[in-house]
């Protein structure tokens, strides 16, 4: 198997398990949103995303490392989906 097949079947893994967590724990993505939004307007951008990384490990069954340079492909896609959602939101307002 080549190793673009190998990293496919990875990050699909690890999604199917991040998934899989939020369907058995739906007050995960409630509280994430709610961290994403405080976090987005208090802090410059860069420092808010580790923030938010943080607070959801800290509070949920959820663990995104802490290092950014760590992040797996499902823990920076998450990030990246609550960080469109509440600028969405924002820009209703």
């Amino acid at each position: 198997m080549a190793s673009s097949e190998i990293q496919k079947t990875r990050v699909i893994n690890e999604l199917r398990g991040f998934i899989k967590k939020l369907l058995q724990d739906p007050k995960i993505l409630e509280q994430s949103l709610e961290i994403a939004r405080r976090q987005l307007t208090e802090d410059s951008r860069d420092r808010a995303m580790a923030k938010i990384a943080n607070e959801i490990s800290d509070t949920t069954s959820i663990h995104i490392p802490e290092d950014p340079e760590e992040h797996s492909e499902a823990d920076r896609l998450f990030l990246e989906l609550l960080k469109e959602v509440v600028k969405e939101e924002q820009a209703l307002y």
